[in-house]
């Protein structure tokens, strides 16, 4: 197994551009207002009562930085570009695929003139959902049109056949599946991992929102407002009871929702609730380089108590450099942290049970973050670097295209576990808070001599 180890970097290395810009959002807490931009100071320049003043500043910087707990917005072919391609029967024309809503009167002959304009602009109908209103029908279409014809056109020759409040967006190759076989798909993801119950949703409705709401802040307050046990529909936004206690909402301001997809979301969600919090069962043992066994396995809110024991163990500093100022409150977080409703956890474990590490990819709206924790007795072993390398390959495979981390300018051995992963980085810097963002596409695979590694199917066997 290639020797892992977490080597100083120094400031020097780092090309920083001297601005952050983020959006100082806070869900559960009220929000403040960035500083001015100022030039960077060195940190041991400033007096005591700055370092405190700093110090609370960059925790409640790195609070606040989690905001819209939404899964990333690439997780659907939606919203990715297409490729042209050249159509069965389209005479070797290239051809590209939409996504196309629309209503129309509910009346006999409606739908077939629509057919009908679009067969006359050498439009193909792929699929067709029918959402029926109170008073009309929003019709649901995948199209593969010829590529020289305009988005402008095809909503115009829409129009002249009767469709109104016509909406429309490029498709790729995951469009193709039919509507029950894909609800059938993200129900499976949905009962499989109470983290993927966002995912699920976001891939069934495409571009949207997803906010939620804990039960109560982390004084006390309550949050949540009370929703009714079958939900609430508006014309965009949809609200549910969230099975931890709080509230689920779905906004999306582009396109409303319908009855039909309200009833495809409560289903996901009644599901979610009925079978309780879970997690995959895989647990993944690496041997380190002294020949110490640990084991590799995802974490909820079960593991509460196991990471406030870990955080006992671990020292001011370490505490310090994770949570980016005062830490007497950090525990209060770890429910946050460790519910799957806003990312995935994974736990390090040692061959005699004990939580020794903690790696967190969290939802931030179009971003992910991604956070470390190692105890102090377990630092230095690679641990970290393992962790980051597996949250990154999850926010790949979720769609992610980058993933940050906060932490401050003097933590050499974050900045390395992330120059570590073989990916471009952009380090931005403002009053000793340092923001590191890489693009997960193209991570480099690990090689390891197979003997290191023994993976755990969750049913005693390797």
């Amino acid at each position: 197994m290639r020797r892992l180890r977490l080597l100083p970097v120094g400031h020097k290395v780092l090309a920083i551009r001297q601005h952050l810009s983020v959006r100082l959002v806070c869900m559960t807490e009220a929000s403040f207002a960035p500083s001015a931009r100022r030039p960077h100071r060195r940190r041991d320049a400033l007096q005591p009562a700055a370092l405190v003043a700093a110090a609370t500043a960059g925790f409640r910087f790195w609070w606040s930085r989690r905001h819209e707990n939404a899964p990333p917005p690439t997780d659907t072919g939606a919203a990715a570009p297409s490729s042209t391609d050249r159509a069965p029967g389209s005479g070797g024309q290239e051809t590209v695929l939409w996504r196309m809503r629309t209503t129309v009167r509910d009346e006999p002959g409606s739908l077939a003139a629509l057919c009908t304009a679009l067969g006359a602009r050498r439009v193909d109908i792929l699929s067709l959902q029918t959402h029926p209103l109170s008073d009309g029908t929003v019709d649901e279409f995948l199209l593969r049109a010829p590529d020289a014809l305009t988005s402008d056109e095809l909503t115009r020759t829409v129009a002249g056949a009767g469709g109104t409040h016509s909406w429309l967006e490029r498709a790729d190759a995951h469009d193709l599946v039919d509507a029950p076989t894909r609800m059938l798909g993200l129900a499976t993801r949905t009962a499989l991992d109470s983290a993927e119950l966002p995912l699920a949703l976001r891939q069934l409705l495409g571009r949207c929102t997803i906010h939620s709401v804990p039960a109560r802040s982390l004084h006390g307050r309550p949050l949540a407002e009370q929703v009714p046990t079958e939900g609430v529909l508006e014309e965009h936004r949809m609200k549910f009871r969230d099975p931890s206690g709080g509230s689920l909402t779905i906004e999306r301001p582009q396109l409303p929702f319908t009855p039909t997809e309200f009833a495809r979301v409560r289903a996901l969600v009644d599901l979610d609730a009925r079978l309780g919090q879970r997690v995959p069962p895989r647990r993944d043992v690496l041997t380190l380089p002294e020949g110490n066994e640990i084991t590799v396995r995802r974490a909820d809110t079960s593991d509460l108590a196991a990471a406030r024991e870990m955080h006992d163990r671990c020292s001011p500093k370490t505490l310090g450099l994770r949570y980016h100022g005062p830490v007497g409150d950090a525990d209060r977080y770890l429910g946050h942290l460790l519910s799957p409703r806003f990312g995935r956890t994974l736990a390090v474990e040692t061959a005699s049970g004990r939580l020794v590490a903690l790696g967190h990819l969290l939802w931030d709206g179009d971003e992910t973050e991604v956070a470390l924790l190692v105890e102090d007795a377990w630092q230095q072993r690679g641990i970290g670097a393992e962790l980051l390398r597996r949250l990154v390959a999850m926010a790949d495979e979720t769609g992610c295209e980058s993933v940050y981390a906060i932490t401050q300018a003097s933590n050499t051995g974050m900045v390395a576990a992330m120059r570590g992963l073989g990916l471009p980085l952009d380090y931005q810097i403002e009053e000793g808070t340092l923001v590191i963002t890489a693009r997960p596409t193209g991570l480099p695979a690990k090689r390891e001599p197979r003997e290191t590694v023994r993976i755990h199917d969750g049913s005693g066997r390797r």
